[in-house]
């Protein structure tokens, strides 16, 4: 291989990571994981680009990879992005939890005990008051305050 052809085959490398990039930014839009397999295929003939070998072998590697990763990696990304997530944080967590009425709560003040933790609350309705030692149910949070409800 002439000095000219080994120095084309080198910058190759630069032109396949351009390549990689663009796709891992585009899936970052699209969430679909063909880009990203894609991107990461790209990244085959970079590696191979870097070590001086020639453009037909860079573009069967491309090849290979593209489809080992279509065939075999996004069938799996895609069941694990398409899975329910199994556990709930947060504010969310709570809500549904069973919750200790420290102070009165009405449809405008009260204090509730949430898994050791006090929280500002309310009624769920407009009408129910809850006397201090209830047990309740939390039905939502809204910011810092949890909307409740007597346990029957």
């Amino acid at each position: 291989m002439t000095p000219e052809h080994r120095e084309a085959a080198l910058e190759l490398w630069l032109i396949w990571l351009i390549i990689a990039v663009v796709f891992g930014v585009a899936e970052i839009f699209t969430l679909t994981a063909a880009l990203g397999v894609l991107g990461a295929a790209a990244a085959v003939p970079a590696v191979i680009a870097a070590l001086g070998l020639p453009l037909p072998l860079q573009l069967a590697a491309f090849v290979v990879a593209s489809v080992a990763g279509v065939v075999l990696v996004r069938p799996i990304a895609l069941r694990h992005m398409s899975r329910p997530q199994l556990e709930r944080f947060g504010v969310d967590a709570l809500v549904g939890k069973r919750a200790f009425v420290v102070r009165e709560v009405s449809d405008r003040d009260g204090l509730v005990r949430i898994d050791g933790e006090e929280w500002s609350a309310r009624s769920f309705d407009d009408v129910t008051v809850i006397p201090e030692g209830a047990v309740v149910n939390v039905m939502r949070i809204s910011g810092t305050t949890a909307y409740v409800y007597p346990q029957e």
